[in-house]
């Protein structure tokens, strides 16, 4: 089992068929995640793809999500977190925290997408909208979004098989200005585990 500690990021190698077990270790952590194809990084888990491929904003289990070429990457193969999650919120980033009355430096995805991938010796070719694990978005009356705090409870998990050699990238976001992880906004630990 490996920490994502909190706040920072993580990033692993699974071959095709691989599968990733990542869990809630305290229940209400969103973990950011993302899948890059391990020959091409240019190719890379895509939301608006993959919306359009499961036809609806979150997935379920024996969901298939594609790559911005429209190719199967990560197939959610179980969830015991209550199956709410986010595709609509871009990663944070140093400008969401300035827009949010932060001064300085603010950990946040983005970045720790970058040390996560560059701990592999790699290099991401952008920022793509990530999976955004156990986040809870709600579409309001069909037009308006709303930060909620997560449902999933503590050692909750989402396990993703690869459907390709992939990069796969972890973020403990580390949001702490608004409920996104939780009403206590304290950002925790999650937990990683590779299942053949």
């Amino acid at each position: 089992m490996i920490e994502i500690q909190a706040r920072r990021g993580k990033a692993l190698r699974l071959r095709r068929g691989q599968k990733a077990r990542i869990v809630n270790t305290k229940g209400q952590q969103v973990v950011d995640t993302w899948a890059f194809n391990q020959a091409d990084l240019k190719e890379f888990m895509s939301m608006e793809h993959s919306r359009v491929a499961i036809g609806r904003i979150i997935p379920a289990i024996g969901d298939t999500l594609v790559s911005n070429r429209r190719r199967p990457i990560l197939t959610l193969v179980e969830d015991t977190s209550g199956g709410i999650h986010d595709t609509l919120y871009a990663a944070c980033d140093r400008w969401r925290y300035e827009l949010l009355g932060h001064q300085g430096y603010h950990d946040n995805c983005t970045d720790n997408l970058a040390a996560g991938l560059q701990a592999l010796g790699l290099v991401p070719p952008e920022t793509p909208a990530p999976l955004n694990l156990f986040m809870n978005i709600p579409v309001i009356d069909g037009n308006r979004v709303e930060v909620r705090p997560p449902v999933s409870t503590p050692g909750s998990y989402v396990t993703l098989r690869a459907e390709m050699d992939c990069v796969l990238a972890l973020s403990a976001c580390p949001q702490d200005m608004i409920p996104i992880n939780g009403a206590s906004m304290h950002p925790t630990e999650a937990h990683v585990e590779v299942v053949d």
